[in-house]
């Protein structure tokens, strides 16, 4: 439940905070994000990529659909990746990675601070 829960709420702050601000703020909102839901730390991972990743594609696709540029079509050339279409799932897959680590980094960092219990026995 945390896992879906973090996953849709690291897509809608990707999708409000993209608009406003650059990758950098949205990832540090992801890491605020996961240390606040706490998931898991795949969950953490996979919910966070899942989240930036899917929004940064659907935006490359809707973008370019909207303006039916070719400027996809000339920037993937310009990079030696072939056409529009390698470059937006490029562009997924960084997206992925990027709000993944965030999201790792947020449970692993609230890992880090919380406070464990010592000396209880938990039979």
């Amino acid at each position: 439940m945390k896992f879906l829960l973090f996953t849709l709420l690291s897509a809608l702050l990707v999708v409000f905070l993209n608009i406003v601000s650059p990758y950098w703020v949205v990832m540090i909102a992801l890491t605020v994000l996961a240390g606040l839901i706490r998931p898991s730390v795949w969950g953490g991972f996979f919910g966070g990529g899942l989240g930036m990743g899917l929004v940064w594609l659907g935006q490359t696709v809707y973008i370019s659909a909207v303006t039916s540029s070719t400027l996809p079509d000339k920037m993937a050339a310009l990079m030696g990746i072939g056409s529009g279409p390698n470059l937006m799932v490029l562009t997924a897959v960084l997206g992925f990675i990027l709000g993944g680590f965030s999201g790792l980094l947020g449970v692993m960092f609230r890992n880090l601070v919380q406070k464990k219990r010592r000396d209880v026995y938990l039979g």
